[in-house]
């Protein structure tokens, strides 16, 4: 099995990836966690975790790991500071390490962040993490879904490198993407958005099946 660190595993979405990982068959999870006192969240589900702290140096997360989701977000606190400048401390980590895929949670709008009036510190650090991804010659996904819900899943999604509307999407139904682009033959070196629709996630996502890169 694939080792995959999660950064970002504490938070309500990464929680869902670590729980669709732990179903997979094909990759375990690990989480990565900032402070200590977070680990028996995850050690009472069996699943492994290391320390790593965005702010600061995180090369030594990324040993012998085989694939990363990077998932964390300030929460509107300190944009610049985890948002983008750790995304970029995570990229770099993953390329030291050799990590054989790089899965980016993004954000519809990160692609053009001057046309957001609302959230447009966040959409900037998300655009230039995105750019630092797309120019780290590491294979990548990133997933930019709608305004994110904590409805339940519907297993549905509408996905298009540019959709032509604004959506929501359940945060369920994103961290099932999130997983299943760490797969070799789905999404090498693509950028898309997702947000809650009519096709199934796996039929969706066989538009985005390419040889990897």
């Amino acid at each position: 099995m694939e080792q995959v660190l999660i950064a970002g595993a504490t938070g309500a979405t990464g929680k869902k990836i670590i729980n669709f990982l732990k179903e997979s068959q094909y990759f375990e999870p690990i989480a990565m966690i900032r402070k200590e006192d977070q680990k028996s969240f995850f050690e009472d589900q069996n699943v492994r975790w290391i320390l790593g702290d965005l702010s600061k140096d995180v090369s030594h997360t990324c040993k012998n790991m085989d694939k990363v989701i990077f998932a964390a977000g300030s929460g509107g606190s300190n944009v610049v500071e985890i948002d983008q400048e750790g995304a970029k401390r995570f990229i770099d980590a993953s390329k030291s390490n050799n990590i054989k895929k790089f899965v980016m949670l993004s954000s519809m709008g990160a692609d053009q962040p001057e046309e957001m009036e609302e959230l447009h510190d966040y959409m900037v650090a998300k655009h230039k993490a995105d750019i630092y991804l797309r120019n780290s010659r590491l294979n990548y996904a990133i997933v930019r879904p709608g305004a994110l819900t904590n409805e339940a899943g519907t297993q549905h999604i509408e996905l298009s490198h540019k959709l032509k509307e604004q959506g929501s999407i359940s945060r369920t139904d994103v961290a099932q993407v999130l997983t299943r682009v760490l797969h070799d033959d789905t999404a090498n070196k693509e950028t898309f958005e997702i947000i809650k629709g009519g096709r199934l996630i796996g039929k969706a996502l066989e538009t985005m099946s390419t040889v990897e890169v």
